[in-house]
């Protein structure tokens, strides 16, 4: 299974495994594969933190962070980054916190005390992740990935200028190719099965397009991935790796919650939906409770980003801490219907390798001599 970006990394295997949980990152990696940690959800103090053990438990293995600098989002430009928490609390509607508030009061759940309570901003703007990019550069990271739109070029110049390549997730063909104009060294083709922020172009479809328009610019395939057969199907549709992220959520090394592991143990693939209800963009996510609820008639909408983040921030907190299981969803992509026990990410990634020599061996049957 060794392709280009095996050699760019230096690693055995070109399955990279995006996760908010350094336990993981670190195991994909010693694994062979290529563990990305998620900053978003990090301070600047807390990812400093989290990078000093992924180095110290990585056994010198390449690893990759992943921020969030969204093309577009409330107040671009306009904020005074000393202000900026406080002045994007202040475009939040009252209407949507009271109906905030009703909803949680509805299913009976209790208020945080205030050392729990958060602003919720963390990484959702470029201010915030021109920080968490600085904190990352400062350490032996190989990759630096964007997770929404492309890369300033300022930021993608500063990477290279430290010896890190940098990807860029895209949903689309024209996203893609903005990236390549951006100076991005591997696209992310991100079908809609995916969790988390997606587009609604199927993976199927999305990968070959994205491969014949951005080459020989390497491709890595995501959406939907968690067995060995789907690696090979997109190495076989010209992929040259694939990125993964919801089959890590049910790993033994995960720190996944107990609650929200019970679900996505129990989920199938028909029980995710497309919700603004996270961060005001789509974004695929457990069906619950919650979800169904900003459908409804009474919902005063949601809010673009980063302001609904701000504003369920704490409520996903409450729902969380007090185990609220209706209202209790997380990102997650449809493989959720595969992810049933808890299993090391080891035997995971063994499990990956296997089932994609099987089924590459019963490809090559049917090619006639």
């Amino acid at each position: 299974m060794k392709t280009r970006v095996c050699d760019m990394f230096g690693i055995d295997l070109p399955i990279f495994a995006f996760s908010h949980c350094r336990d993981v990152v670190a195991a994909v990696s010693k694994a062979g594969g290529l563990g990305v940690l998620g900053a978003l959800a990090f301070s600047p103090e807390q990812l400093e933190i989290e990078l000093n053990w992924i180095d110290e438990h990585v056994d010198g293995k390449p690893y990759g962070v992943d921020v969030v600098m969204p093309a577009k989002y409330a107040g671009a430009g306009e904020l005074d980054p000393d202000r900026m928490g406080e002045q994007l609390k202040e475009m939040i509607p009252q209407q949507h916190r009271d109906w905030v508030d009703q909803l949680l009061a509805e299913h009976d759940v209790p208020k945080l005390p205030d050392e729990d309570r958060s602003e919720g901003l963390l990484g959702w703007v470029h201010e915030k992740g021109r920080e968490q990019v600085q904190i990352a550069l400062e350490h032996p990271i190989k990759l630096l990935a964007n997770a929404l739109g492309s890369p300033p070029k300022d930021v993608v110049d500063l990477a290279h200028e430290h010896g890190v390549k940098v990807a860029a997730l895209c949903g689309s063909v024209p996203q893609a190719e903005r990236h390549v104009n951006q100076g991005v060294d591997i696209v992310v083709a991100q079908g809609g099965e995916a969790g988390g922020h997606t587009g609604d172009v199927a993976s199927l479809i999305l990968w070959p397009d994205v491969v014949d328009a951005i080459s020989p610019t390497p491709v890595l395939a995501a959406g939907g991935i968690g067995t060995g057969r789907q690696i090979a199907a997109a190495l076989a549709l010209g992929c040259e790796g694939v990125w993964t992220g919801s089959i890590w959520l049910t790993t033994a090394e995960s720190d996944t919650g107990t609650m929200a592991m019970e679900k996505l143990l129990e989920a199938g693939a028909r029980d995710t939906v497309r919700s603004r209800s996270w961060t005001g963009k789509p974004a695929r996510m457990l069906r619950t409770e919650w979800t169904e609820a900003w459908e409804r008639e009474d919902s005063p909408g949601t809010l673009p980003m980063p302001l609904q983040f701000m504003l369920i921030n704490d409520a996903m907190r409450r729902i969380n801490k007090f185990n609220v299981k209706e209202l209790t969803t997380m990102p997650v992509g449809q493989i959720v219907g595969r992810m049933n026990k808890v299993r090391p990410v080891r035997d995971v990634m063994f499990d990956l390798v296997d089932e994609f020599v099987e089924a590459s061996q019963k490809l090559e049957k049917l090619v006639e001599e």
